[in-house]
């Protein structure tokens, strides 16, 4: 069963691996589950899932230039510390533990199977307490079908020696060779592979594809720097945007792209950790009756959550495969009438 983690037009890449979870839904590790462009709108996980990554996960990144762009995304709304979005080193205030840089290296330097031997050695450390390992590309994923297939043929390896650990694949960066190139193709093989035999996948490529406005850029053959070509004329789709939106984009150093890229792929994070944690739904805040929309459907369910208590039976009854978390509309982490308000202004929009 294919199962994508962000069900409408909001959401972006990198390599995850995550251990010793308590209380993970099985299907993690039976569904793929993918994590793309759709999965940006960071606001819409409720917060309560923000909390519970940080006070389950603990991870180690390692990347070079590229793979810093989710990091330098995190960084834009990570302050002050103890706050939401709060990480560091080593998870004080509250925050979430990741080890950025480490083990050293990328999926593709110095070479095609030196990440999975640091993998290996670092999480059979006694004094390893890292739960959720991190690895990403860096240009070598446009590559051969051989060589790709390494890659999955080690992933594989790991997931099956350390059955507590959950991998999450990741996509190369896109590299302007369009929807016809080999890189596509090798990104392709990587989804394929997950859709048939199931993990998490943080797509990069696909994130670099897409404008928040859901306007595609990969057959305009898009590079990591968000450059596009149209009648000849090389645009950049992240400029652009930002130029449209006035006041809407951040302001920071990422690296080989436009900080609005960066941005995304920092809030797709975030959203694949809450996923990760146990989001059980990966449904909007407000998307009550778990359907994919927030709009007048949703009205009955968020009633009955706020006329339920403790364990919300009722309202499970009729939702079973939802999260009464989602009327937690203002991220206070309590359901309560003051996301009535809130409640509200999502069904009106923007």
């Amino acid at each position: 069963m294919f199962v994508r983690l962000c069900p409408w037009s909001l959401c972006i890449p990198v390599l995850v691996v995550a251990s010793g979870l308590t209380g993970l839904p099985s299907a993690f590790a039976q569904d793929a589950t993918i994590i793309d462009h759709n999965c940006t709108t960071l606001e819409r996980v409720p917060a309560y899932w923000i909390e519970q990554a940080k006070n389950t996960l603990r991870l180690s990144y390692g990347h070079t230039s590229h793979g810093s762009q989710p990091i330098s995304g995190m960084n834009v709304f990570k302050n002050p510390s103890g706050s939401l979005y709060w990480w560091d080193h080593d998870g004080t205030n509250g925050g979430l533990s990741l080890w950025d840089y480490y083990p050293s290296g990328d999926l593709g330097n110095p070479d095609y199977y030196t990440w999975e031997v640091r993998t290996r050695a670092m999480l059979d450390d006694p004094g390893c307490d890292r739960n959720c390992v991190v690895w990403s590309w860096c240009g070598q994923a446009d590559t051969t079908q051989q060589n790709m297939q390494i890659y999955l043929d080690l992933m594989t390896g790991l997931i099956n020696d350390y059955p507590d650990v959950t991998f999450v694949y990741m996509t190369g960066h896109l590299n302007g060779t369009g929807v016809e190139g080999n890189l596509n193709a090798r990104n392709n093989q990587i989804r394929d592979h997950v859709i048939a035999t199931g993990g998490v996948l943080f797509d990069f490529a696909d994130i670099e594809s897409y404008d928040p406005d859901g306007n595609g850029y990969l057959h305009l053959y898009a590079n990591d720097n968000c450059d596009y070509w149209l009648d000849g004329q090389q645009h950049n789709w992240a400029i652009e945007w930002c130029d449209a939106h006035p006041g809407e984009c951040s302001t920071c150093s990422c690296a080989h792209s436009q900080s609005l890229n960066c941005d995304r792929k920092g809030r797709a994070y975030w959203w694949m950790l809450a996923r990760i944690a146990g989001w059980p739904s990966g449904f909007a805040a407000g998307d009550l009756n778990c359907d994919g929309a927030i709009n007048g459907f949703d009205i009955d369910a968020f009633v009955a959550v706020l006329g339920d208590v403790e364990p919300y039976a009722a309202y499970y009854a009729q939702f079973p495969d939802c999260d009464h978390l989602l009327a937690d509309i203002n991220g206070d982490l309590t359901v309560d009438a003051f996301d009535i308000d809130a409640f509200v202004a999502l069904l009106a929009g923007p």
